[in-house]
């Protein structure tokens, strides 16, 4: 099952009916919210039911971990979504994944989390192992597999992402996620705005993982995740 998220609905009435606006466009659960968010299943319950207020933090999380506009969860003014929308994230079983030759996303066998080789010249030098028809994802992408936990549970361990590349630099989308490129290093992180405007902060999903402050200049290229496909074998 593929969810989209309506980029245009505007939705009035109280920060909880907001939420759950977004949780319902995006087909999710309150288990999976709570795993986005990194809270307690129970506690999100009591959120929601409005045994427990929203607390400052929690309508932080929300803007940073679903991308939602602070302006329209909090007074319901605006879209939900200000700029951007955050990763879209696909779930798929290895039933419902059509493999083509060539029409379609193209599927490269590259862990984008190793080595430091730059991806543009492992795509001109690797042949895609197969291509996907999700029309979700925008063209111009390539799906590509993430080793390691440092995303879990926005990402899992195995996932793919379907990434394109910008021009690095220019025109981040702060809370977005990106593969970013260093020399020494393949990462894919959420980037966010740091005080001094010369670095910037990756951030991980994983609480288990600190944030790394980036000087922009060494970052070679960047690459906007357009979607996540958590791909689950039944």
């Amino acid at each position: 099952m593929v969810y989209i998220v309506n980029m245009t609905m505007e939705y009035n009435g109280s920060i909880t009916a907001r939420l759950r606006h977004i949780m319902q466009s995006r087909g999710l659960t309150q288990r999976r919210t709570a795993e986005l968010l990194r809270l307690d299943p129970s506690n999100l319950s009591k959120v929601l039911s409005g045994k427990l207020p929203f607390s400052e933090g929690l309508v932080n999380r929300i803007v940073i971990d679903m991308g939602v506009s602070k302006q329209w969860l909090v007074t319901g003014e605006g879209t939900p979504y200000e700029k951007t929308p955050a990763a879209r994230e696909v779930l798929v079983s290895d039933q419902i994944v059509p493999r083509c030759s060539e029409a379609g996303i193209p599927v490269y066998d590259l862990d984008v989390t190793a080595g430091c080789r730059p991806l543009s010249a492992l795509f001109g030098e690797t042949l895609p192992v197969g291509h996907v028809i999700l029309p979700e994802i925008p063209e111009g992408c390539a799906l590509v597999k993430v080793r390691g936990d440092s995303m879990s549970p926005r990402i899992v361990n195995g996932g793919y992402v379907a990434i394109r590349d910008i021009p690095c630099g220019r025109n981040i989308f702060w809370g977005q996620i990106y593969v970013v490129e260093l020399d020494a290093m393949r990462m894919v992180k959420f980037v966010r705005r740091h005080p001094d405007p010369a670095k910037v902060i990756l951030h991980s999903d994983n609480p288990a993982y600190d944030d790394m402050d980036v000087e922009r200049t060494d970052i070679r290229s960047l690459y906007m995740v357009e979607a996540i496909l958590n791909y689950e074998v039944q």
